[in-house]
């Protein structure tokens, strides 16, 4: 005979999305001790939050200690399942306030990194112009690499996201907002710093020779880098962490040139034969394909 077993948790209530949304901040601050600015409420009355989900989920969600904190297997599965429950919940909210004819909620605006020295983005414009249409709307932007925007949207916990273009998903809407240009620089303490512009027959092949930093993800970055079968010895994740390794001096690499612009006024890097060494990117908004986006 086939024993049917009860569920561990039961009915959602309102005391558990509480619960939930207080792991959640304690998961993305690192900590309880972290977290108790956040949610403005004490570490002791924070660690209770967390031993009463864990009870009431019949799971250990983290450990804390004198190691530090850090979430189990469980906790991690919880927090990602966590994100979704409450991304849910956000548009829930927002649909109701649709039908109230008024914008209310939550918006998770994702942006790709530097994109504010930009100066044909204009995000700082259109946010401003959203804050006058829709003011009660709590505002939330994030800085995040390509891939976790697009993985973001798709799971919810972002409504918008601006991404370079490098490839398409069905399961996302795309509009094409602006473009950048992306040169190869070198770092002052590089051979090719100080070396003449003419002083050899620098191409794509002579690059071969040298060291190159690029994204570790696909990318318009890395598209080209293995398009023209450069070296890649170092991995970036941003573009700041690509400026960084191009200052070693040890590597070449790409980047936007406005957020270049201030390294070259200082003498710490160059373009390289720039009318040759460079591409140029565009940036897309997305959302999810279905469901319809809010009004928000």
């Amino acid at each position: 005979m086939q024993v049917k077993t009860r569920a561990a948790l039961g009915q959602l209530s309102d005391m558990d999305l509480r619960l939930l949304r207080v792991f959640k901040t304690v998961a993305d601050c690192g900590g309880m001790a972290a977290a108790e600015l956040a949610l403005n409420i004490g570490t002791s009355t924070v660690s209770r939050h967390i031993k009463d989900l864990e009870t009431r989920l019949g799971l250990r969600l983290c450990r804390r200690g004198r190691a530090g904190f850090a979430l189990t297997a469980e906790g991690q599965q919880i927090y990602a399942e966590t994100l979704r429950l409450l991304a849910s919940a956000d548009a829930f909210r927002s649909r109701v306030d649709e039908i109230h004819q008024r914008m209310g909620g939550e918006l998770h605006l994702a942006v790709f990194d530097k994109t504010a020295s930009n100066p044909q983005s204009h995000i700082g414009q259109a946010i401003a112009r959203f804050v006058a249409q829709a003011p009660e709307v709590a505002l939330h932007l994030h800085v995040a690499p390509l891939d976790a925007i697009e993985r973001g949207v798709l799971d919810g916990q972002f409504q918008v996201g601006i991404i370079p273009g490098h490839r398409t998903s069905k399961l996302l809407a795309y509009d094409e907002l602006f473009t950048e240009t992306m040169y190869l620089y070198c770092g002052a303490a590089h051979p090719l710093f100080a070396a003449a512009p003419n002083a050899e027959p620098l191409d794509w092949a002579a690059l071969r020779a040298h060291a190159f930093a690029g994204l570790g993800y696909h990318s318009p970055n890395m598209e080209l880098t293995q398009q023209v079968a450069l070296t890649r010895a170092a991995t970036g994740y941003d573009q700041e962490a690509i400026a960084t390794l191009i200052l070693s001096g040890c590597f070449l690499g790409f980047l936007p040139d406005h957020y270049a612009a201030d390294f070259v006024r200082q003498g710490q890097m160059r373009a390289l034969k720039p009318e040759c060494f460079s591409y140029r990117c565009s940036f897309f908004s997305i959302v999810r394909a279905s469901p319809q986006a809010s009004r928000v």
